[in-house]
């Protein structure tokens, strides 16, 4: 079945990137009308509405026992302008998760359209047929909807289920954690490097090297070696480490790492579709045309969450697959003895 949010993500992805937007004679001969009057719209009749409460209130010419209805609509009313500036905060910054380099796709993608109204950029403009809305409900919560060519349905939020969602730490779209910071830190907790391994800064030195406990011996007890050729008949010595006791060690803090990023299973989906599944370090997704995502292999936000146990312990084992290649492999591979 075809990854919809993947297809036009990737799609919009590209447009926006994109400069050929400049040579569209048509956009640049065009006023582009940006001012989508969310706010205006909003409180456009509040005035007439607030001034007739007030003068109930104040005459007691109220509908409800002791104005209750009246003053209840009328904190709403003063409250609003608090809640709308809270809500549009909120809003933009869900939404600029969309510009992050490593952004899920699986995403609905329909965040990366309000995203790309709500900045300005070419081609989502009212001129283009898009458009936002922000009401005031009776209830004293707000909704902004978006809609435009884009959208297959329009985008609809509430302030106050994006407010719960803020307060059980779930947000509308997966921010995918920075991998490559979090391995990088890894590495300085494994304890498989000598105490002078890492600076002052707690980064690993360049300078680093496996501690000697990991080293294979020989029966006599010197450091066994492997023999790898540098060519003209020459070989070169290099250390041959017991990667079972290497992988003993490393276990348990990877354990204790997919146990934290557990706690936000959202974040474990995009770190799987980005950067897990397809077993690709940041640096060869750099050199690449597109990223290589998960593709089908995909995990679905609506589909797949919550996490069931097959899928919580597959993310682990690949977890400790992509540090053990992309990380530590190479600390380890043809490492020259020290001559003393």
């Amino acid at each position: 079945m075809e990854n919809k949010n993947l297809s036009k993500n990737l799609y919009l992805k590209q447009f926006n990137e994109s400069n050929s937007v400049a040579y569209n004679e048509v956009f640049v001969s065009n006023v582009s009308d940006y001012n989508f009057q969310l706010l205006d719209n909003a409180y456009r009749n509040t005035g007439a509405i607030y001034a007739k409460l007030k003068i109930a209130i104040e005459t007691n010419k109220c509908r409800s026992e002791h104005c209750s209805v009246e003053l209840a609509q009328l904190k709403v009313l003063e409250e609003a302008p608090s809640v709308s500036l809270d809500f549009l905060a909120s809003i933009l910054a869900e939404l600029n998760v969309t510009d992050e380099s490593n952004f899920d796709l699986n995403n609905d993608y329909r965040y990366t359209v309000a995203n790309s109204l709500m900045n300005g950029k070419p081609g989502y403009s009212r001129t283009d047929g898009y458009n936002a809305y922000l009401d005031l409900l009776p209830d004293g919560s707000q909704r902004i909807s978006f809609m435009g060519p884009a959208f297959d349905a329009p985008l609809i939020i509430n302030s106050s289920a994006l407010t719960s969602l803020n307060l059980s730490n779930s947000s509308l779209i997966a921010q995918t954690p920075d991998i490559t910071k979090d391995m990088l830190r890894l590495l300085t907790e494994i304890g498989v490097f000598a105490a002078d391994a890492v600076d002052k800064n707690g980064k690993l030195k360049s300078t680093a090297k496996i501690s000697e406990e990991f080293v294979l011996t020989t029966a006599e007890g010197t450091p066994d070696y492997e023999i790898i050729e540098i060519g003209e008949g020459k070989g070169r010595n290099v250390f041959k480490y017991d990667m079972d006791k290497i992988e003993k060690k490393v276990t348990p803090f990877i354990n204790a790492e997919v146990a934290g990023l557990m706690s936000s299973e959202q974040d474990v989906v995009a770190a799987w579709n980005v950067y897990i599944s397809k077993g690709t370090s940041a640096e060869e997704d750099a050199q690449m045309a597109q990223d290589a995502n998960a593709g089908a292999a995909s995990w679905s936000y609506t589909e797949d969450l919550p996490l069931l146990q097959d899928k919580k312990v597959l993310f682990e084992t690949k977890y400790k697959e992509y540090f053990m290649n992309n990380y530590l492999k190479q600390l380890i591979t043809n490492q020259l003895p020290t001559v003393k």
